[in-house]
């Protein structure tokens, strides 16, 4: 159905991505389960959601409690709801929610029926890596944080590029000149060896991963916005404009700059899953997230060092899998949305 808000060529895309029904459907099942993902501690978490103790109401999910909330019998320390004598203390005088996976990401699983890692059961439903931690419990959030990651990484690096590009194009000349030669040699760098020194100096974390990364992943769209301003400077509507005196900032973001976000905004899904493809395999070599954090590629780890639990393998090849594929179909459907020679038929 056509929104009439909508302007026609607006109109037009939205159908022809509609029209890519593979496209439709990544992007549906993506968002569904990124969505589930950002209530991670709703649905695995260690601590119940809701507790009825004594008449009293306990949100442990959202706030921390002592344990002598629960009786003068216990000390006042943060309160560990796997204990089994606080647990029976609690359902003497109340009841407990807990949510549907009861582990987080770092829980240990304590009297499991054979050594880490046990193989998925009716209480770990994909299993325990070898470190007896709920392996489901860790594709939530590893999940979360993966695309967390992509997302943060590739709006501030597409930022950054389309800028760098856009002044290129638009200035030409010496600007063109010395930011090519600059952007060759940035390009050459050696990453890896770069992470591996400062990994020697510095524990990586999410912030500094992500910062180390946007001085390098900037590049992968500026040649695209480059060569747009660079056809769009000499348009006559744009000599029309700066005639009149508008001024280059405003001919850059007014007249130039939405031609070229079209050709952008088709590159954004291959970017996204180049960015969580990244996090995963500096995840997998050692030089990613800090040890213990819910990872992909640390899972994607415990699988090639635990071939006799095929269960991690194959779970971090589904997610990982099923996650890129999700997202290059996304790419396909928008490239294609972008695209005036395919229009729905």
């Amino acid at each position: 159905m056509a929104h009439g808000w909508l302007s026609p060529p607006t109109r037009r895309r939205v159908a022809a991505f509609r029209a890519n029904r593979r496209g439709v459907w990544s992007l549906r099942v993506f968002l569904a389960v990124f969505l589930l993902s950002l209530f991670a501690e709703f649905i695995a978490n260690d601590r119940p959601l809701v507790v009825r103790f004594e008449g009293r109401w306990f949100f442990p999910v959202v706030q921390d409690y002592a344990e002598d909330a629960f009786g003068v019998e216990f000390m006042p320390v943060e309160a560990d709801y796997t204990d089994p004598m606080l647990v029976r203390t609690i359902n003497r005088d109340g009841w407990m929610i807990w949510p549907v996976i009861p582990y987080r990401y770092n829980t240990l699983c304590k009297d499991l029926p054979v050594p880490a890692p046990a193989p998925p059961s009716a209480r770990n439903w994909l299993g325990t890596d070898d470190q007896a931690r709920d392996v489901l419990a860790r594709v939530i959030y590893g999940f979360r944080i993966s695309v967390l990651f992509g997302f943060t990484l590739t709006i501030i690096s597409s930022a950054i590029g389309v800028a760098a590009g856009a002044i290129q194009g638009f200035r030409g000349g010496m600007t063109d000149l010395l930011f090519q030669r600059f952007i060759e040699i940035w390009s050459g760098m050696p990453q890896l060896y770069l992470l591996i020194i400062l990994s020697s100096m510095i524990t990586p974390g999410f912030w500094v991963l992500l910062v180390f990364l946007l001085l390098f992943s900037w590049m992968s769209l500026t040649g695209v916005v480059r060569a747009e301003f660079l056809r769009g400077r000499n348009l006559e509507y744009v000599r029309a404009a700066k005639a009149l005196g508008v001024s280059d900032l405003a001919v850059m973001w007014r007249h130039i700059l939405p031609n070229a976000m079209v050709a952008t905004l088709t590159f954004l899904p291959f970017t996204l899953s180049g960015s969580v493809t990244i996090l995963a395999s500096l995840d997998f070599l050692g030089f990613g997230l800090p040890p213990g954090s819910p990872s992909l590629g640390e899972l994607v780890s415990q699988g090639k060092n635990n071939l006799q639990a095929p269960w991690l393998g194959i779970t971090a090849f589904l997610v990982l899998g099923g996650l890129l594929s999700m997202l290059i179909f996304i790419g396909e459907a928008a490239r294609d949305a972008f695209d005036p020679r395919k229009a729905p038929k």
